[in-house]
């Protein structure tokens, strides 16, 4: 029997309930990437009552690593990210299940990974993944909450989610993938601990309206942020095609070379 008296703050807020934490608790959320944006978005979903929590992450700690990825600390360089964040995950809130994937999702796993859970956040750092988690939500009906942060700048919205009888695509947003090394990574720009930080928090805060039904989700909308100047505004995204990639499609598609063309 789960205690819900550590909920107490949550369930005690307008229009927050008992019936919306005891939807957090029957809900599975993946989290694609332990790193930036995956650790406080896990932090935060496993603090607030998540029933069950994927990581799927295929990376081991490093120490450049830990100016931002707040799961891990010096004596877990070496280790793999999923094993130290079920750890920690665990000792946080034992009442959550954690199902740890040790990998790499490519299309040849991402369709039963992802037909997993309920809602899916993409914490990934490179365009293949992105790419590859888009589609596979599509084909599978799974609101997918995006997030990049690069340099002083981020970018947070929510994808596949039904909203005034309208859902769009990651591609919808980015129809034509970068070519390579045309937009630098974090180990190439350089970035601030703190702002995938509060951009995965974010995350985490997106998916919990989604699961409960509180407030307005960022579908069909991106909230762009410039951290520096403290400027945001949103876009708004439509759908720009019919087409929608089957599974057999799916899983004989190349995606690093889409994302080479």
């Amino acid at each position: 029997m789960i205690n819900l008296a550590k909920y107490t703050k949550q369930i005690l807020l307008q229009d927050f309930g008992i019936e919306q934490q005891q939807k957090l608790m029957q809900s599975k959320v993946l989290v694609v990437g332990a790193g930036g944006l995956g650790c406080p978005a896990l932090l935060y979903l496993n603090a607030m009552g998540i029933g069950s929590l994927g990581l799927i992450d295929d990376d081991k700690v490093e120490l450049s690593n830990l100016h931002r990825q707040v799961l891990y600390g010096v004596d877990d360089i070496g280790k793999l990210k999923v094993i130290v964040a079920k750890e920690k995950l665990t000792s946080q809130n034992p009442d959550t299940e954690i199902i740890v994937h040790p990998i790499r999702l490519n299309n040849q796993n991402a369709l039963s990974i992802i037909s997993m859970y309920d809602v899916i956040v993409d914490g990934s750092d490179n365009f293949e993944t992105r790419y590859m988690v888009n589609d596979a939500c599509e084909i599978l009906c799974k609101p997918l909450v995006y997030a990049s942060v690069s340099g002083y700048e981020a970018q947070l919205g929510v994808f596949h989610l039904l909203q005034n009888d309208i859902s769009t695509s990651y591609r919808d947003a980015f129809p034509i993938p970068p070519k390579p090394n045309e937009i630098p990574n974090c180990n190439e720009a350089g970035i601030l601990g703190v702002y995938p930080g509060i951009v995965g928090s974010m995350q985490a805060a997106e998916v919990v309206k989604i699961i409960t039904g509180i407030g307005n989700p960022l579908a069909n909308r991106i909230l762009v942020m410039n951290f520096l100047q403290n400027q945001f505004y949103e876009i708004k995204v439509f759908p720009t095609s019919q087409y929608k990639m089957s599974s057999e499609e799916f899983l004989i598609k190349d995606y690093s070379l889409t994302c080479a063309l």
